[in-house]
């Protein structure tokens, strides 16, 4: 076990379970902590749906769909709050129809966070949201009136290793993906089973800093945007690469930390993003599968 100066990594992210009732219900959660969360992503694992997406900075109800290139929806029957030690989903059949179930992942970021770029002097557009230095997890809301390229703060006072930035107002616009293991001139699209993408427009070819990330002339980044910022923290958080071996049944990919959740995309093949989570499979084979980019139930 790598040393980590997380102790209870359930105070930070939690994976939850749960059978819908058709009745709007608070879902609470079963970790050693209690969680408030501040980003809440739930998939309907018994039927096709598609992935919603919730977070406190954006506001309750205020949805978007991994899934999707839609704008951003507001719909409060669909997700009504986030609680002290969970949240609260309305009567919709896509989060919470009666008999049907259904996975959340949510993460703790808690900390306001504002930063007005002209008086600090930190980034060339000013940048809002929620921050979690010691988990390394921040959701940034940024307005960007215009193609010209500019520089975000992040909060995370340590460099982001992935960022995941959609906007918020354009109805036709991708998921972008920022990872470390591609670098700074490609990105992937989390709505789309496509290799990673080679265009200035999308980072600038810019690597983060341990202050700000860089935004190119790309159009998705015009009008207001929402970015999930990772930083790796040693024993909670890995934001890596590997290579598949032929033939070979069990690759093993050291962590240093036995994860609750794994996202895994191909770069260099058209393959879906897949997730798993320890929440789902309670044991070994862990193979319980379900896909950001689409609206699939699970499978194994």
């Amino acid at each position: 076990m790598a040393y980590t100066t997380i102790d209870d990594p359930t105070a930070y992210f939690q994976t939850k379970t749960y059978t819908g009732n058709g009745s709007a219900r608070a879902i609470t959660f079963d970790g050693n902590s209690d969680l408030q969360p501040d980003w809440v992503w739930i998939k309907e694992r018994s039927s096709t749906s598609s992935h919603f997406l919730n977070d406190s900075v954006r506001g309750a109800g205020e949805n978007i769909y991994s899934d999707s290139t839609s704008a951003e929806g507001t719909n409060t029957a669909l997700f009504t709050s986030f609680n002290s030690d969970g949240f609260t989903v309305g009567n919709t059949n896509q989060g919470n129809q009666n008999n049907e179930t259904y996975v959340a992942w949510q993460w703790k970021a808690g900390t306001s966070f504002s930063n007005d770029a002209s008086s600090t002097s930190v980034g060339s557009v000013d940048s809002a949201g929620s921050v979690n230095t010691t988990a390394g997890f921040s959701i940034i809301n940024v307005v960007k009136a215009n193609t010209t390229a500019h520089t975000v703060a992040h909060g995370l006072g340590a460099v982001p290793q992935m960022i995941i930035g959609k906007s918020r107002t354009g109805s036709s616009y991708r998921w972008i993906v920022y990872h470390q293991a591609i670098g700074n001139t490609h990105a992937l699209y989390l709505n789309e089973n496509f290799v990673k993408t080679d265009s200035v427009t999308f980072w600038n070819d810019t690597t983060p800093t341990s202050s700000v990330f860089s935004l190119g002339t790309d159009n998705s980044w015009n009008g207001t945007s929402i970015f999930y910022c990772f930083a790796e923290k040693k024993g909670y958080s890995k934001m890596g690469t590997f290579t598949s071996q032929t033939n070979v049944n069990d690759n093993v990919i050291y962590t240093g930390f036995k994860p609750a959740f794994l996202l895994v995309k191909s770069v260099t093949n058209t393959n879906d993003w897949v997730m798993f989570d320890s929440g789902r499979n309670l044991s070994n084979p862990r193979n319980a599968k379900l896909y950001p980019n689409l609206n699939n139930d699970e499978d194994t």
